[in-house]
């Protein structure tokens, strides 16, 4: 949020456009398909998908507000894709890149851990007692279709972005966390880590309780039914929160002075996306969706995903500054 990362000090920054990048490109533009196609087809009022009574029906102009959005965000996937594969891509503004890709990772993150793991948990539930009988507001090859290509989304777009931050800024995350230069972090990145991890302590420990079964809190719908689901959903935030409070802390405080620093980095950089992208998303949805008032968040709910918000955001400034100290330090070497 101050200055933008510089280029690497290495005088070739060309985009090798080798052919496991352009098949990873291919993958993520193409695994985009399915769901930009849905959401289109929904904005234009088709139902497919979704059952007659379904909750999604009732409110036809939050609904497009929420299903423009949203492609909006999975169209972004198709340009990171092709500036992370071009050599244009290489002159693009740090922070114009970072931001979204950051957005991308915290949105599809969760997905990629939570869906398999929804899977893993209704393969071992099969024979448990069914629950309580509800209304569902999509068919469920819609989840497995959308879900699918947000985790090939992931794949595709970590792999692209993991390659081209390691020829981009490589430097920058090289060596254990004992051999940071002294200002790299301060006495203010320790208040900011310091506030993170107290302001955690109220969403962890509401996201731990849901996901133990625990209804307190939770508005009626989700407390009658909060099937598997919900419940690894929960279980994945509040795992999120914990890898970007301990990211800031190690970041910080330079704890675990012979961790890698790239340990931390990518602690922080996960951990704060997801809390932060899914307490918005979550934020968000709530504004549109059906017209039964129980079924939307309670106030507790939505102190839960405004905290986890500001965890996200704060861990972030920490790594922001982290990135721009060190950059600047190795232009000062450069000159």
């Amino acid at each position: 949020m101050t200055q933008p990362l510089a280029p690497s000090p290495a005088p070739a920054l060309a985009v090798r456009l080798s052919r496991p990048r352009r098949l990873l490109r291919a993958v993520a533009v193409l695994s985009c398909v399915p769901y930009l196609g849905l959401k289109a087809a929904w904005i234009a009022g088709s139902h497919i998908g979704i059952p007659e009574g379904s909750g999604l029906l009732d409110d036809r102009v939050g609904m497009a507000v929420i299903n423009g959005v949203s492609v909006l965000l999975d169209s972004a996937v198709v340009v990171l894709a092709l500036v992370l594969t071009r050599p244009w891509g290489m002159r693009v503004p740090a922070w114009l890149l970072a931001f979204p890709v950051w957005v991308a990772t915290g949105l599809l993150a969760p997905i990629m851990a939570g869906f398999p793991a929804q899977l893993i948990v209704k393969a071992f539930a099969d024979g448990a007692a069914p629950g309580p009988e509800h209304e569902p507001f999509l068919h469920e090859w819609v989840f497995t279709v959308v879900y699918t290509g947000f985790i090939l989304q992931g794949l595709a777009l970590g792999a692209l972005f993991v390659l081209y931050a390691r020829d981009r800024w490589g430097h920058l995350w090289r060596g254990r966390l004992r051999e940071l230069p002294v200002g790299v972090v301060g006495p203010a990145h320790r208040a900011l880590a310091v506030a993170a991890a107290v302001l955690a302590l109220l969403p962890l420990t509401l996201h731990l309780l849901w996901a133990c079964g625990f209804t307190a809190g939770l508005d009626e719908g989700r407390a009658a039914d909060g099937g598997a689901d919900f419940r690894v959903l929960e279980a994945v935030l509040a795992a999120s929160l914990l890898a970007a409070v301990a990211g800031g802390l190690l970041l910080a405080f330079r704890s675990g002075r012979d961790l890698p620093v790239s340990v931390p980095l990518a602690l922080a950089w996960v951990g704060s996306g997801a809390v932060a992208c899914w307490g918005g998303w979550l934020s968000l949805a709530s504004l549109g969706g059906g017209a039964d008032l129980t079924d939307r968040p309670t106030p507790l709910m939505n102190l839960a995903y405004a905290g986890q918000m500001l965890v996200g955001l704060l861990v972030a400034a920490i790594g922001t500054y982290y990135f721009a100290e060190r950059s600047a330090r190795a232009v000062r070497r450069a000159a």
